[in-house]
């Protein structure tokens, strides 16, 4: 399943400690926590956090997580019944008592 999520974060929250240089500019390590099939009380699917580090308790939250859109696509069925598959009812007899 693939989807489609909005981030949103107040910058102000940031820990600038948590902030590091990169090859190509500086980087904040976030972690998001998501249900896609729960909204909470403002609409969202979850939250936004800074990367807990070893021994640190559950960072501040930084803002929240909000599925816009889902891939809800089935894969396809067997086109061809497998040996293993019940008789279709069509091939019962009518006599039956249910």
């Amino acid at each position: 399943m693939k989807i489609g999520v909005e981030l949103n974060i107040d910058v102000t929250k940031i820990d600038k400690s948590k902030i590091f240089a990169g090859k190509k500019g500086k980087y904040l390590t976030m972690t998001a926590f998501i249900d896609i099939d729960n909204k909470g009380q403002y609409g969202d699917n979850g939250m936004i956090t800074h990367k807990k580090d070893d021994g640190e308790s559950n960072g501040a939250i930084l803002g929240n997580a909000k599925v816009f859109w889902k891939d809800e696509a089935q894969p396809q069925a067997p086109t061809q019944p497998s040996s293993n598959q019940a008789p279709e009812l069509d091939s019962f007899d009518d006599d039956m008592p249910f």
